[in-house]
């Protein structure tokens, strides 16, 4: 009798942030509702800065990261197409206690980390702050107790700093709209360049998969999200999610391709960037 083959399974890491709108995102992938052939996934949840600094010694296959931070990191991965977080007219907050017409500039700010597309971005809106690193999840506290009189809030404090008595002082995607008439450009998943466009193929499909399934199963990819939600309720995670998981998500598309490189180039100018980056997209 002829001797079976053992089937090889390669598993790939996939890292995003512990976010309810990263856990819709890779809901089906995780709860194996598509068929990935002999791939298998396993993620990696770490906060964005971290899988920032990680990615820069390309520690991970596939991972999210900043758009800011893929300034730094475009010799060693390549864009995928689709898991843009694209702030369509809205973005990071900038917030304080205070007066809501209060002036950051020259003033120190609570971000949460320099390699953020936010910290970016207020850079661009102001360029004369100070910045204090501080974990995402503390800036609101920070703000709130007295400690920093500016915090920029990504993640779920976009919705919820006014429930601590905060004011919004600008809001980084509206104020980007206005400039570019473009969305601003937060997030993205990245591939590693080395795996070779076949393996980078699959991923692309499948990751692409994950996102339609949960849009298209959307009760069911919430409830999965929702261990993930930081004390939100269910519809503002809803909302929350419908932020960052949308269109824009499934495709760049020619409008959020145009943001990514014109966002980038802003920094290069500005001197916040400190290299001309070649912006690939797998696929293109």
């Amino acid at each position: 009798m002829a001797r079976q083959e053992r089937k090889v399974t390669r598993t790939i890491q996939v890292a995003h942030s512990p976010d309810s709108d990263d856990a819709f995102m890779f809901y089906a992938l995780a709860a194996g509702k598509i068929d990935t052939g002999d791939l298998r996934y396993e993620h990696v949840l770490q906060d964005i800065e971290t899988l920032n600094q990680r990615s820069m010694r390309a520690e991970l296959e596939v991972t999210a990261v900043s758009i800011h931070a893929f300034a730094y990191l475009a010799d060693k991965y390549t864009l995928l197409p689709h898991g843009a977080s694209m702030g369509d007219k809205y973005g990071p907050r900038l917030v304080t206690k205070g007066s809501a017409k209060s002036s950051v500039k020259g003033k120190k700010v609570a971000v949460p980390g320099l390699k953020t597309s936010a910290y970016l971005a207020l850079k661009l809106y102001e360029p004369d702050f100070e910045p204090v690193v501080t974990p995402f999840d503390k800036i609101e506290h920070a703000v709130a107790d007295g400690e920093q009189e500016f915090g920029l809030l990504i993640h779920e404090g976009q919705l919820t700093f006014a429930d601590r008595g905060l004011h919004l002082v600008a809001d980084m995607g509206e104020w980007w709209f206005s400039q570019t008439g473009l969305p601003l450009p937060l997030g993205g998943n990245v591939v590693r360049t080395d795996l070779g466009k076949p393996l980078i193929d699959s991923i692309s499909r499948h990751l692409h998969a994950s996102i339609a399934y949960g849009l298209s199963h959307r009760s069911d990819a919430l409830d999965h999200s929702m261990k993930y939600a930081r004390g939100l309720d269910r519809s503002k995670a809803d909302t929350f999610v419908g932020m960052y998981v949308n269109d824009w998500t499934l495709d760049y598309g020619a409008k959020g391709r145009e943001a990514v490189r014109l966002f980038l180039k802003r920094g290069y100018e500005a001197g916040v960037v400190k290299q001309k980056v070649d912006v690939r997209f797998a696929g293109d």
